[in-house]
């Protein structure tokens, strides 16, 4: 018969000191469903720093469970999905921009492109790295801010240099989107919600939908027919289609900061020894959803109180944890150092599934932006051939592809769970797929056929991102999962970046960019063929 299960783990409750003010904590927790003394602050036998962060991480995380998924969490989900809407709207809104901005200015769209991809680049980084530093509320509204008035500011661009510099300054915000919004929304969800970050995914196909849908009539009928005679005069469309996205942009972060109370995570203020206030917002959401919470300020206090008597400090002597923002920094800086990186290729197998999923990424992050990214200018090129190019009819097909790749993300979610096929197969599948739709559009020789193949291409490309951002996470153990997704994301934006190049120097008139970007889907969906591990029915390791 198993020895029954201690109050408190020895690692709490031993000390040099005998330190019977961690005795006295206990009546705070007696009667909370926050199950603390399941938490060590030992790591690898000895009180570590990030061992009393993740503790107290975890506590927090049982206090929203404990609160439930309630009106906060929902309000949060419509608000971080603006930052999902604005991923995907602004990359597909310089492609819609590419048609009329190459018939006035005359420059190599491919450079708009470039422009993108860098403040993208920069703006994952450093809104990623500043939100641990300066705290999550001011980078979540700061993001929609910027990609708003520099989008506006955009629309009065004079020529082709103001307009790439000022569309990399408007991606900053939007590069700043995803890493910042999944960090909020995380930290405030109960952890058996957490499967509602991959839900907000619907956004993403969203935003796509409405940019084609704005352009569509603001382009149409107000833009040249063509570069031999367009002043500005006469191409004013893409110009209205900036200031309408970018004035959309300002009102959803008016919405942010104006008609709705964020709160600074819980998870943030602790990193800063501000623990106190953690516990005071996590009462607050409380209170907001009509429910109530049992976590204490001596709950997380305790911690502190064990780690300093494991390590044999008097006491009330200085806490096991660094709260300056310098550390705050390192902890964040941390997830890429050797030994996480060495932990993602602890095993030869693990080292082979971490080497593809990284391959995978970079494939697929040259891929989709290098076809993706030039869709409007591909279907105004092509129907020009096909003597239907105008561009009303450039723009609704723009349109019917963003429609109908809607249900992408649905589909992926039933396939994922069938026994034959799982996470790996579906990825697979789905970015073979895509790549051969590519190769299929450059047989078209009607304007409907190339419409059809686009269609396909939009629906497998939908499932095989829903995929590839759900699969990833599953395979890096949860001690390195950190690094696995900084390592996977840095390649993909790198590639990102790398694909305007190949536009450039292969030729937009060419079909070649379409025969790259198809080559690498092909050998990306290959390449997922040989992960090692299906993580159908398991769970995380």
């Amino acid at each position: 018969m198993a020895a029954p299960t201690p109050p408190f783990p020895a690692t709490l409750t031993t000390s040099a000191s005998g330190s019977d003010s961690v005795h006295e904590k206990k009546a705070d927790v007696e009667a909370s469903a926050i199950p603390i003394d399941n938490y060590s602050i030992l790591e690898d036998g000895c009180p570590s720093e990030d061992a009393v962060y993740k503790a107290k991480a975890r506590v927090l995380g049982d206090a929203f469970q404990e609160i439930g998924m309630g009106k906060y969490q929902w309000a949060l989900f419509l608000l971080t999905g603006f930052g999902w809407f604005s991923d995907n709207l602004w990359p597909v809104a310089t492609g819609l921009l590419l048609p009329p901005t190459i018939n006035e200015f005359n420059y190599q769209g491919a450079w708009l492109k470039f422009a993108q991809a860098i403040g993208s680049l920069v703006g994952c980084a450093f809104w990623g790295i500043s939100s641990d530093i300066w705290g999550r509320r001011w980078s979540f509204n700061l993001t929609l801010f910027i990609t708003g008035v520099f989008a506006m500011a955009a629309g009065a661009a004079p020529n082709a240099v103001a307009l790439c510099a000022l569309v990399a300054a408007w991606s900053v915000g939007v590069g700043g989107n995803l890493p910042v919004d999944s960090a909020v929304f995380l930290e405030f969800i109960p952890p058996s919600h957490q499967y509602l970050l991959t839900v907000l995914s619907v956004w993403w196909a969203f935003g796509q939908l409405v940019g084609s849908l704005v352009a569509w009539p603001l382009i149409a009928k107000f833009s040249c027919a063509s570069a031999l005679d367009c002043p500005r005069a006469s191409n004013e469309g893409w110009r209205y289609f900036l200031y309408t996205m970018g004035g959309l942009m300002t009102l959803c972060f008016l919405l942010r900061f104006l008609a709705f109370h964020l709160h600074e995570t819980p998870k943030f203020l602790m990193s800063r020894g501000r623990d106190a206030e953690a516990v005071q917002v996590v009462h607050a959401v409380a209170r907001y959803n009509g429910a109530s919470s049992s976590l204490t300020l001596g709950m997380l206090e305790r911690l502190d109180e064990a780690a300093a008597g494991a390590a044999g400090r008097p006491e009330g002597h200085a806490a096991a944890l660094d709260t300056s923002a310098k550390a705050s920094l390192m902890r964040t800086l941390r997830t890429f150092s050797g030994s996480h990186v060495r932990g993602l290729f602890a095993t030869p197998k693990l080292a082979f599934s971490t080497t593809i999923l990284i391959i995978v990424w970079a494939l697929i992050g040259l891929a989709f932006p290098l076809y993706n990214g030039f869709i409007p200018y591909f279907l105004a090129t092509r129907g020009a051939d096909f003597g239907d190019g105008s561009i009303d009819i450039t723009y609704r097909k723009q349109v019917i592809i963003s429609v109908v790749g809607l249900p992408g993300a649905l589909l992926a979610g039933w396939m994922v769970e069938l026994p034959y096929l799982g996470r790996k197969g579906t990825l697979a599948i789905s970015t073979i797929i895509t790549g051969v739709f590519l190769f299929a559009s450059t047989t078209a020789r009607t304007s409907t056929v190339l419409l059809g193949w686009n269609c396909g291409y939009s629906v497998t490309s939908n499932v095989m991102y829903g995929v590839l951002y759900a699969l990833s996470p599953e395979l890096f153990p949860a001690k390195h999962r950190g690094t696995g997704s900084a390592l996977v994301a840095s390649a993909n934006h790198i590639c990102g970046a790398l694909a305007p190049i190949v536009a450039i120097y292969t030729d937009l008139a060419t079909p070649v960019p379409i025969y790259v970007a198809g080559a690498a889907f092909i050998l990306g969906g290959l390449l997922a063929l040989l992960i090692p591990f299906e993580p159908r029915g398991k769970a995380s390791i």
